[in-house]
């Protein structure tokens, strides 16, 4: 065949694209069990740092073996609740099966239409109760995990993630242990139309530099955007929970 031609052209340009297009294919089929471990075993490892069962660097560092394995020692009760805030469906303990942030997004859609959700609620052998948020940051999705005491209202911990924002800015959200610990001790509002606030300049704080009012707290500085995209991530969520919540209050709280 006359390699000059424009059949040869054609034919080589094919043959290639046909080779090239089945190698990405069959690389990532092969990487697809292990992706889906990563990302498993880093969404346990943010509920369980929200929970207060040590930090993320703490479980990178374990590998996702272990961490899977401390899920497994930790973990009491896995299922799924609708908006009534009954329960719909076991998640397995045996398959350590959670929701990711992809399976989280298609719940965002039904959660902010109000109905047809089933969203998943995290109880430990502590006591400690843990649930997600997820929403829209300034250029991407925003996630996380909020734990709660006993009572169902106090903030044990919190954990938030996100695809995109500002580094030093929106992105502190994950990256700035003192944001996150602003929420522990602070109470969700779930009788109020905002559960939870991040506000900014909003959020007097006491000589121990907690804030005064129990379900806000102060956004970051120079991230309003990311700042309101969490906001209402949270407020939408945890807004989803309130029926959940409301029928799980001790004998103390309902007299």
């Amino acid at each position: 065949m006359n390699t000059n031609s424009n059949l040869y052209t054609v034919i080589y340009t094919t043959v290639i694209v046909v080779v090239v297009a089945a190698v990405l294919a069959f690389v990532s089929q092969s990487l697809k069990s292990k992706q889906e471990a990563n990302e498993k075993a880093d969404t346990i490892s943010q509920m369980l740092t929200a929970g207060g069962f040590g930090t993320k660097a703490e479980f990178q560092a374990m590998g996702n073996a272990k961490v899977l394995d401390t899920y497994g020692e930790q973990i009491a009760e896995a299922f799924t609740v609708n908006e009534n805030g009954a329960k719909v469906a076991d998640l397995s303990l045996a398959n350590k099966e959670v929701l990711s942030p992809k399976q989280l997004k298609i719940q965002n859609y039904k959660v902010k239409a109000g109905s047809g959700y089933e969203i998943p609620v995290f109880i430990f052998k502590n006591g400690i109760t843990v649930v997600p948020v997820y929403g829209a940051g300034l250029w991407g999705p925003v996630w996380g995990y909020i734990a709660f005491e006993s009572d169902g209202k106090t903030i044990h911990g919190a954990y938030f993630d996100h695809e995109s924002e500002t580094a030093g800015l929106g992105a502190r959200i994950k990256d700035d242990p003192a944001f996150q610990a602003e929420f522990v001790g602070e109470q969700a509002d779930f009788g109020a139309k905002n559960v939870f606030d991040i506000v900014k300049g909003g959020a007097p704080k006491g000589a121990d530099g907690k804030s005064l009012i129990d379900n806000k707290i102060d956004a970051i500085t120079g991230a309003t955007m990311t700042s309101n995209g969490l906001d209402a991530a949270i407020d939408c969520w945890l807004g989803a929970y309130s029926d959940y919540f409301a029928g799980n209050k001790t004998e103390e709280e309902q007299l």
